[in-house]
């Protein structure tokens, strides 16, 4: 059933920004009773500075514990998952030559899930997409520049998600020449499963930050949620300009200064058009997405994004437990109305 409310625009010369840091206001409890402390480990997964917190309640052994097999399924899911790294299901699948490929439960459910939202966005968010997007080059940090044109009419001609097939466990490619990347999807997928992991080894308050996808269990240990600094578009890291109530919920972001290069005073951005070959052209600036999964968040960030306002509001109010801020390139924000204010 339709979501029955209203969208609210704010007007200001700022934009509420849309990139999730992992920088966390934390404060601990008072009292006499022993405190339960942030148990807080970093690493490098998934191409992104992944945060892991957890709050010692069982000690620090066990938080630490705790964190290092998160880890480890983040390395799990990444060698599956990965489109670079080589013997991956998704490496294998892109190698192929179009011959069928037996790939895990994992990798063929998040198929069949990213073909969904793939059919959802009428082909904006392609699961296919790999051809074109490594063609910019916005995942390396070398030097970035357009493409020639016939080169994204070539690369745009493979790219169709309709040429994915996923039977059982097997993935065929129905065009040789076409390349599956699961990265608006996977990290969505990730989190929600260190999750049900966490959930499942007894903790109650935990924090999980994927780079754009933040995860939370439960609010503090005080039953206050998460104050969740948002970082703020193109300024330096760490420079937040609100923060956000959370309390067991994904948030997600999409946004066009996360990967992006100047030429000639135009901004080139890494959220490609798949009926150009060229970075969107809209009035958006960013999309975030508040919900129970992260997975959920991480299709309907970017999808939104390239059916622009009025579309993707209208997507958003048709999904129960869903909200939405849209960021406009003019510094307008239209949200839905359960958005949570700035705390």
């Amino acid at each position: 059933m339709q979501k029955d409310r209203h969208h609210t625009a704010i007007l200001g010369r700022f934009f509420i920004p849309f990139y999730l840091i992992s920088s966390i206001l934390i404060l601990p409890l008072s009292g006499c009773a022993r405190v339960a402390q942030p148990v807080s480990q970093v690493g490098f997964y998934l191409d992104t500075v992944v945060q892991i917190t957890l709050y010692d309640t069982d000690g620090k052994e066990a938080c630490d514990r705790n964190i290092q097999e998160c880890f480890g399924i983040i390395d799990k899911y990444e060698h599956l998952f990965s489109a670079t790294i080589e013997g991956s299901d998704v490496w294998n699948v892109n190698h192929s030559g179009g011959k069928p490929v037996a790939v895990s439960d994992d990798t063929a459910n998040l198929l069949k899930t990213a073909l969904y939202y793939s059919e959802l966005s009428g082909g904006r968010v392609d699961v296919t997409v790999l051809p074109l997007s490594s063609l910019w080059n916005f995942g390396s940090e070398g030097s970035r520049q357009i493409p020639e044109p016939e080169a994204i009419d070539e690369a745009l001609s493979h790219v169709d998600y309709h040429k994915v097939h996923v039977e059982g466990d097997t993935v065929t490619l129905s065009d040789p020449l076409a390349a599956i990347d699961l990265g608006f999807i996977a990290k969505g997928y990730i989190a929600d499963r260190l999750k049900e992991h966490l959930l499942a080894k007894g903790v109650e308050n935990a924090c999980i930050s994927l780079g754009g996808n933040l995860v939370t269990i439960n609010g503090k240990p005080d039953g206050q949620p998460y104050r969740i600094g948002i970082q703020k578009p193109f300024a330096e890291e760490g420079e937040t300009i609100t923060a956000i109530p959370v309390n067991d919920a994904s948030v997600v972001s999409s946004g066009v200064y996360e990967r992006y290069f100047y030429e000639n005073g135009t901004l080139y951005h890494h959220l490609i058009d798949t009926q150009t070959g060229y970075p969107a052209d809209n009035d958006i600036a960013g999309v975030t997405i508040l919900s129970a999964s992260s997975l959920e968040g991480d299709a309907l960030s970017t999808a939104c994004y390239f059916l622009g306002i009025a579309d993707g509001m209208k997507l958003i109010e048709s999904l129960d437990g869903v909200e939405a801020l849209f960021i406009m390139k003019d510094g307008t924000m239209y949200q839905s109305e359960g958005f949570p204010a700035s705390s």
